[in-house]
């Protein structure tokens, strides 16, 4: 398993921006992919964007699509999360995982509290 740290979340008035960066215990990452998920308040976490490490394919959650971008720098870490145009139900905390093989992701971090203000 990697250890991640998560950061940049914070509050935000609705249309406005945040980064968020997933910082690892390891320079490269060797695994399937890695992606960012969030839970708010009373619902289940859901999947908002991933990539894949090899490759870079990216896949976004329709709710967040043409607002939110994951990258990463040369298929290195950190891994961010470029989020813009925020409502108030992306409201939610921001977790990172990384998945050593497809479909199970298997390492976490604490998460990042992003509120959107309307």
């Amino acid at each position: 398993q990697v250890q991640l740290t998560e950061s940049g979340g914070g509050l935000v008035q609705a249309g406005g921006s945040l980064r968020l960066s997933c910082a690892s215990s390891l320079r490269t990452f060797s695994g399937y992919a890695m992606g960012w998920f969030r839970q708010a308040p009373g619902k289940e976490r859901e999947l908002v964007a991933a990539i894949k490490w090899s490759g870079g394919t990216t896949f976004y959650a329709d709710s967040v699509k043409g607002r939110f971008t994951i990258s990463r720098d040369n298929a290195k870490m950190p891994l961010y999360l470029q989020m813009s145009n925020l409502k108030p139900e992306d409201t939610a905390v921001y977790y990172c995982a990384a998945a050593a093989i497809a479909g199970k992701y298997d390492s976490w971090g604490q998460g990042t509290q992003v509120t959107v203000s309307s």
